[in-house]
């Protein structure tokens, strides 16, 4: 993976953070935009489209949470990788900032090593998500999943999703009625060398349901999850 070919826009309201993290983003290869509060982030992540956006949570006026929503709300940007940077005592805010659709969380304070490795494991994720599964459509019952164009619609309608809600539907619906355990979610959609909460795949799935409107996706206590034609 060629790092000149990924463009990050990193967001943080402390100074030295944005200096010393840009600075190694860029020394290994990354084209790094940067600003300090949530207004900016979403004017840049518009002009600039980047690959992937880190997020600081707290700033003021606009927080990392609103920013997020607001930046997945525009067309060219619902696919972008956000992450957001956390501190210990931000925990809480995980499932919120799934809600609003983020794709993953990293925690501060982190070192320069850790945050290239975990960027370079959620854009790698992302390549071999798009090569993957040959399949480009999914029709099951009333409900159709285009890859190429990360469309999802039901009876018709579109229905907005992350693309981490995406992948993870497409990878139950490409198999209908197969078990998908937990750790072969967690390979396939987040990667085995990137760290998510034990709590992601249920939060995911929670929103899922609550999208598609339908209760097609079953919880196999102990297991994981499939997606039943039953329904």
């Amino acid at each position: 993976m060629e790092n000149n070919n990924y463009s990050i826009l990193l967001v943080d309201d402390e100074p030295d953070i944005v200096e010393f993290l840009g600075y190694n983003l860029r020394r290994d290869g990354f084209t790094v935009h940067t600003c300090n509060n949530g207004k900016d982030a979403i004017d840049s992540a518009i002009e600039h489209l980047p690959h992937l956006i880190i997020l600081d949570i707290m700033m003021p006026g606009i927080d990392g949470i609103e920013a997020c929503r607001a930046i997945r709300s525009v067309d060219s940007l619902k696919h972008t990788i956000i992450t957001f940077l956390t501190a210990r005592g931000e925990d809480y805010k995980q499932i919120e900032g799934f809600d609003a659709g983020a794709d993953d969380y990293i925690r501060k304070p982190i070192s320069p090593r850790v945050l290239v490795a975990r960027i370079k494991a959620l854009l790698k994720r992302f390549e071999q998500s798009q090569k993957s599964d040959k399949r480009l459509i999914i029709h099951l019952n009333d409900l159709m999943m285009d890859r190429e164009r990360f469309v999802v619609e039901k009876t018709g309608k579109n229905i907005s999703m992350s693309r981490k809600e995406f992948d993870l539907l497409f990878m139950l619906t490409s198999r209908p009625d197969k078990v998908f355990t937990r750790d072969e979610i967690f390979e396939q959609v987040w990667g085995n060398d990137v760290i998510v909460g034990e709590r992601t795949i249920d939060v995911h799935i929670h929103k899922i349901r609550e999208k598609i409107g339908i209760d097609a996706i079953r919880t196999i206590k102990g297991v994981g999850y499939c997606y039943t034609l039953a329904s």
